[in-house]
């Protein structure tokens, strides 16, 4: 066993020699293998930043809400057929009426103006000499916290008082809070906000939320006043998508009653909803019933393809890595005929000839692999410095970029090692 270590730690420094000796062609050598893991290092803790804050901001939409919308991107990524789900009937107030009036599932059903897929009404929000960037104003019911499940850092929602005569109230989102009335240390509620062109009087503000990075809005980007307001100062927004009809930007939130399983408040609004768009038993459904499970689901879909995509492309600067390492392995077996033959002559058996090869590969590699490490993790902390998108680093993307790698310096490094082993003692001690 004493040998045998020894061997190992001769071998090893045998290998960084032969590195420093060579350092030009090591370093082209191992190009192809920094390559590789540098983009399943960098692009993992980007997939895996993104992936963990989307999961942090569906958790907060509630385990047993259910939106209720025309269609979603989920059916689109389903193979569903475009044409179809654009000929669905747009959700109407009057839909949202019957919910209320009809289910016996339910404690909240929200009306969500701009919320759904269709134009968004961005607006910036002044007070005093402050103003904020473009933000999402969303026309909704007085009991939007509660489906949503968005905590509030002060106030309070609006109520049917407030919904039933059109009041222009207004929940900030925890961004407008920050820009406007943070930095003074000012209380907001009871303050009088321009949106656009029209004031609004602060009833509440909302708690920060999870975030999805520099890429997409952030989740606070937003401000809450009635539905019944939006309707009135901007209308139900639409936009026109040919003979198809038009896409009008409305989604319904219901919560079930205590006691009341989920599945079963979605037969209800199944049932409810199918009545009033007078669809016969063997007609699919015109509208889509979206729960924080099947978002869940679809998500895990598109991490897993996106990850196997990027492990397929990074293997290919894997191999091109493997096949220089392959190329230059086999040049440095011709280069050291005699030395093999020498130590051939001086007792050296096959496997240690083997061994040696084999071990100068993996350690090639392996410092390409460390290499990668290093720069895929500073690929990812450099994109979120700059622009603030979420990254996870998990120990197991370390072990896998650091395993690849080593394990693409035995694989093509098996041959030159075998070739090496197999040479005849007295014909390598001949070679000039």
């Amino acid at each position: 066993m004493a040998i045998r270590v020894s061997l190992l730690g001769e071998v090893v420094a045998m290998a960084f020699d032969t590195l420093r000796a060579n350092k030009m062609r090591s370093g082209l050598t191992v190009l192809g293998v920094v390559i590789g893991i540098t983009s399943i290092v960098g692009m993992t803790s980007l997939l895996r930043g993104f992936d963990q804050s989307l999961r942090d901001l569906l958790s907060q939409i509630g385990p047993t809400t259910i939106t209720i919308t025309r269609f979603n991107v989920t059916n689109f990524v389903s193979g569903a057929n475009a044409r179809d789900l654009l000929r669905r009937p747009n959700l109407t107030l009057s839909d949202a009426r019957a919910l209320e009036n009809q289910l016996t599932t339910a404690q909240v059903v929200d009306i969500e103006l701009g919320a759904g897929i269709g134009p968004r009404t961005m607006q910036r929000v002044f007070h005093g000499d402050q103003k904020t960037k473009n933000l999402l104003v969303l026309g909704t019911g007085e009991r939007f916290a509660e489906g949503t499940r968005i905590p509030f850092l002060a106030g309070r929602s609006f109520n049917g008082t407030e919904v039933q005569y059109r009041k222009n109230v207004v929940i900030l989102g925890n961004t407008a809070y920050r820009l406007l009335f943070e930095p003074s240390g000012t209380d907001p509620i009871g303050k009088s906000v321009r949106i656009g062109t029209q004031r609004f009087e602060v009833v509440g503000v909302f708690d920060k939320r999870a975030s999805m990075g520099g890429f997409a809005n952030n989740a606070d980007d937003f401000n809450v006043i009635p539905y019944t307001a939006y309707r009135r100062i901007y209308g139900l927004r639409s936009f026109n998508v040919g003979r198809l009809g038009t896409i009008v930007n409305i989604q319904f939130a219901v919560l079930p009653r205590d006691g009341v399983s989920q599945q079963e408040a979605i037969e209800d609004v199944r049932r409810v909803l199918r009545i009033r768009h007078g669809l016969k038993l063997d007609q699919p459904d015109d509208f889509d019933l979206a729960t924080q499970d099947q978002l869940m689901k679809f998500l895990d879909q598109i991490t897993q393809g996106t990850f196997l995509a990027l492990v397929v492309i990074s293997s290919i600067a894997l191999m091109v890595g493997g096949i220089g390492v392959m190329a230059i392995m086999s040049i440095s077996v011709t280069e050291r005929t005699r030395e093999i033959g020498v130590r051939k002559a001086l007792g050296a058996r096959r496997a240690e000839i083997l061994f040696q090869f084999l071990m100068e590969a993996a350690v090639l590699t392996s410092m390409g692999g460390v290499l990668g490490v290093l720069l895929g993790s500073g690929l990812g902390f450099g994109v979120s410095q700059l622009s603030g998108f979420p990254i996870s680093l998990p120990w197991w993307s370390f072990a896998i970029g650091l395993g690849f790698s080593a394990s693409v310096g035995i694989f093509f490094g098996m041959y030159p090692a075998f070739k090496a082993s197999r040479l005849d003692p007295i014909e390598a001690l001949r070679y000039e």
